[in-house]
């Protein structure tokens, strides 16, 4: 790889690209499960697949790991968690690529037990408030984490590295994980390492799976669905993670401030975005991984790829960080 220098990214609209291509990050994703599971000397592993981008690259690495160890697939326990908003399309998406993989997928519908807590603690499920979307994500945990025991394996997390930026995830949900094989690939390159598998690697069955999970908008599933379709499009909610991923690489790899960050941006994307567009975006970015660095702070290991990583040894800050509109990044610690 190439030395990390300021002027060859400062006007990339995607520096992650030119760093390192997918099929490089596919195998450092795959040579780090591999050696995390050989050094533990655990012969199992557990994960929830939604039928989304994270969850399949999560998948996929795993597939090739074991490959690599020469254990059996049947040690990959991959579980399908069906709630108030998962769609048919994400769902046979999840059931089409373990078949053209030739795995076995469980399936675990969680809207029941979600129904009886509720109950439980006296919460009406007619309102879809944080509640109702974060106590699908935490029952999944518990399933996922409570057959890892079953089976003597670890659970793999499927968070990437965008998501952790912004701490878009559910805390001791899909936050928590023995293992984030993710956790140092952004978004943007997660749908690049997925579609260039599908194009090199997939067979028929899972190539098309993946290629249609490339295709649908990024999205929790938490809400209930409308006619069978995702309402809830997390890049109408945050931002579009081409410019996310853009404002983690000037912050984590080249430790530059808001305004530097905003004016790269502004040219970097000049006729994609507007400049008030680019500084709306910014202002999330900024307040949400200022806010939300608790998460990242009791965060589970996971796999640096990139010189941008968010870890004790990389970039991280203080959990308790005020923060007020238009307030400059913190530094690093």
């Amino acid at each position: 790889m190439k030395p990390l220098t300021k002027r060859k990214f400062s006007s990339s609209p995607r520096p992650f690209a030119e760093w390192c291509a997918p099929e490089e990050v596919f195998e450092t994703q795959t040579a780090a499960l591999a050696t995390r599971l050989s050094r533990i000397g655990c012969r199992h592993v557990v994960l929830g697949l939604s039928g989304g981008l994270d969850s399949a690259l999560a998948l996929l690495v795993a597939d090739a790991a074991f490959a690599r160890l020469g254990l059996p697939k049947a040690q990959i326990h991959a579980y399908t968690m069906p709630g108030f908003g998962t769609t048919k399309r994400t769902k046979g998406n999840a059931e089409l690529l373990c078949e053209g993989l030739g795995l076995a997928l469980r399936t675990v519908d969680v809207t029941a037990c979600c129904r009886r807590h509720f109950k439980d603690i006296g919460k009406d499920p007619r309102v879809h408030d944080v509640t109702f979307e974060n106590a699908q994500a935490r029952m999944r945990t518990l399933v996922l984490m409570d057959v890892a025991n079953m089976v003597g394996g670890i659970v793999l997390g499927t968070g990437d590295m965008s998501e952790i930026a912004l701490g878009w995830s559910t805390y001791n949900g899909d936050h928590m994980s023995m293992f984030g094989v993710n956790a140092g690939v952004p978004k943007t390159v997660v749908r690049a390492v997925c579609r260039w598998w599908a194009e090199t690697r997939g067979t028929a069955k899972s190539a098309k799976a993946i290629l249609d999970i490339v295709a649908t908008p990024v999205s929790p599933e938490l809400l209930p669905a409308k006619k069978g379709e995702i309402v809830q499009k997390t890049e109408e909610k945050i931002g579009p993670y081409e410019l996310h991923d853009f404002f983690i690489w000037h912050l984590a790899a080249l430790g530059e401030k808001r305004a530097r960050i905003a004016a790269a941006a502004k040219k970097a994307f000049k006729g994609v975005y507007g400049e008030a567009e680019v500084e709306k975006w910014l202002e999330v970015f900024c307040r949400r991984v200022t806010l939300q660095a608790f998460k990242r702070n009791c965060a589970p290991d996971g796999i640096k790829v990139f010189p941008a990583y968010f870890g004790p040894e990389d970039w991280h800050v203080p959990g308790d960080l005020a923060y007020a509109p238009g307030q400059d990044l913190p530094d690093s610690l």
